[in-house]
């Protein structure tokens, strides 16, 4: 009597549709504004205070030149959007997960329209980013010499370089968001609280272990040799990372 729904289940589980991923890819895009309405926002409001701070100083100081604004590269305002994409990731499966499911997703049909609707506003922030970046630097910092878009690494190394770093940290960030979802989906507040203590300790250990051993330099005179590319390839690897882990964890998650 049980033979049959038993091998029902497995099959339900086993087999594979585009058609169940995509129903996961629009319930997410329900509200569209969360993933391209709200980080252009952010993105739009430091590009306004970036300008006005530009205006201020040109204003109180009529000589300074473009080379005297070359210290407003270390304005982190490019990144702003980072802290908000962290809250989507866990937004994104806290809010969806139980209805998938109710719906007759499953597990992994659920994982990967959550990657796909992550790859995609990855993606789209990148090429936005990295378009500006080009547009802040042919308009002379939009014909002030500000600069919002061209700052930290972005602008050194070209439009190719510019988009894949942006996209390898909008993936890391919006994965980080999702595996802490799902490791609270699965243990709740007890888990929560032993992977944030275990983080923290393979952090602190490292840096003690390299504080100790003296091996800072040699570290970033490594990072210095892979460049942006090899570092955003091992912030890419963490998405990676990330995202096999929320698989696995939320493959034992339960609905509540």
């Amino acid at each position: 009597m049980t033979a049959v729904p038993i091998s029902a289940a497995v099959v339900r589980e086993d087999r594979f549709r585009f058609s169940d991923v995509a129903r996961v890819v629009k319930l997410h895009f329900v509200n569209p504004s969360i993933y391209f309405g709200v980080p252009w926002l952010i993105l739009g409001g430091a590009w306004a205070l970036s300008v006005l701070i530009t205006l201020i100083i040109r204003g109180a100081s009529p000589a300074v030149t473009a080379e005297d604004m070359e210290g407003m590269r270390n304005s982190w305002a490019v990144i702003s959007p980072q802290w908000y994409l962290v809250v989507v990731g866990v937004q994104a499966v806290a809010f969806t997960f139980n209805f998938a499911l109710g719906l007759g997703s499953t597990r992994r049909d659920y994982w990967l329209g959550t990657s796909l609707v992550f790859l995609v506003v990855a993606a789209e922030m990148a090429t936005g980013i990295a378009l500006l970046v080009q547009l802040e630097q042919a308009t002379g910092g939009w014909w002030l010499g500000a600069h919002m878009f061209d700052a930290l690494w972005f602008g050194i190394d070209g439009f190719w370089v510019d988009w894949f770093s942006a996209f390898a940290l909008q993936l890391f960030v919006l994965f980080v968001g999702a595996a802490a979802t799902t490791i609270y989906l699965r243990w709740r507040m007890a888990g929560m609280l032993v992977s944030g203590a275990g983080l923290l300790l393979l952090v602190v250990g490292g840096i003690a272990i390299a504080t100790f051993t003296e091996t800072w330099p040699e570290i970033f005179a490594w990072l210095g040799e892979i460049g942006i590319v090899g570092v955003f390839t091992l912030v890419l690897g963490l998405a990676v990372v990330s995202a096999a882990l929320g698989y696995v964890v939320i493959r034992r998650a339960t609905p509540r």
